[in-house]
C-alpha cells in the first residue's frame, strides 16, 4: 500500500461517491440508483461548502477524503454549485428519491439546533471525512485528519467543529482530542421501520 495525499480532482468524483455510498450504507435506505444519487447530493454538497481538501491515494486511486471550510475565505465556484443542483434535481425525480431526501432534511435540521445551542461563531468547519471501509485501521484516517489540523495551523484558526452520529466512527474523533459540545437523540423511518439515532456536534481547539 503506497498512500499519498493531494487535492481533491473533479474526476475523483465517481470515486469518492462510491465511498460515501458504502461508507454511510445508503443502500440500506433505498434501491441501488436511489442510493447512488443520494451519495451525488452528498458528495456534491459537501464540495460546495469547503476551503481545503485532501483526497488519499493507494497507487492513484482514491480511498478516502477530507473537506474543511475556513468561513472567512470560503467562495463556492459556480460549477459546484450547479452540480450539486442537478444532483438534487436527479434525486427529486423519483417518488423514492423524494422519500428518502426527507431523512436528510430532518437531520440537516437537528446539525442547525446542536450548532446553534453551541453558541459559539465557529470560525471553521470539518465539512467532510470519510475512509473506504476496506481501508480503516491502516493510519489513513489519522492522516487525513492530521493534514487537516496543520491547515489550521497554518491560516491561524484556533478552532472547529463537525457533525457526527451514531451511524458512523464518532469514537474517532474522541481518539484525536476532539470534545462532544452536544447530542440529540432521534428516531427516523426508514423503509417503513424505526431507526432510533444519536447525533453529535464536536469541536476541536488548536
Amino acid at each position: 500500500m503506497n498512500i499519498t495525499l493531494r487535492e481533491y480532482k473533479r474526476e475523483d468524483f465517481i470515486v469518492l461517491q462510491n465511498i460515501i455510498r458504502e461508507t454511510w450504507h445508503y443502500d440500506d435506505l433505498s434501491s441501488p440508483k436511489t442510493a447512488q444519487r443520494l451519495a451525488g447530493v452528498f458528495l456534491s454538497s459537501c464540495l460546495t461548502n469547503y476551503t481545503y481538501s485532501r483526497v488519499a491515494l493507494d497507487n492513484g486511486k482514491p480511498v478516502g477524503i477530507i473537506l474543511l471550510n475556513n468561513k472567512a475565505k470560503h467562495k463556492c465556484p459556480l460549477g459546484l454549485k450547479f452540480q450539486q443542483i442537478r444532483a438534487i434535481i436527479s434525486l427529486y425525480l423519483s417518488k423514492e428519491g423524494r422519500k428518502v431526501s426527507k431523512i436528510f432534511e430532518s437531520v440537516s435540521d437537528i446539525d442547525k439546533k446542536l450548532l446553534n445551542e453551541c453558541d459559539i461563531e465557529y470560525p471553521a468547519e470539518l465539512a467532510l471525512f470519510a475512509v473506504k471501509p476496506s481501508y480503516r485501521g491502516k493510519g489513513i484516517g489519522k492522516q487525513l485528519f492530521q493534514s487537516a489540523l496543520d491547515y489550521m495551523k497554518e491560516q491561524k484558526l484556533n478552532t472547529f467543529y463537525l457533525f457526527t452520529d451514531t451511524s458512523c466512527n464518532y469514537e474517532f474523533y474522541e481518539h484525536q482530542g476532539m470534545i462532544r459540545k452536544g447530542e440529540k437523540k432521534q428516531t427516523l423511518n426508514v423503509n417503513g421501520q424505526s431507526a432510533k439515532m444519536n447525533f453529535f456536534i464536536y469541536d476541536y481547539l488548536i
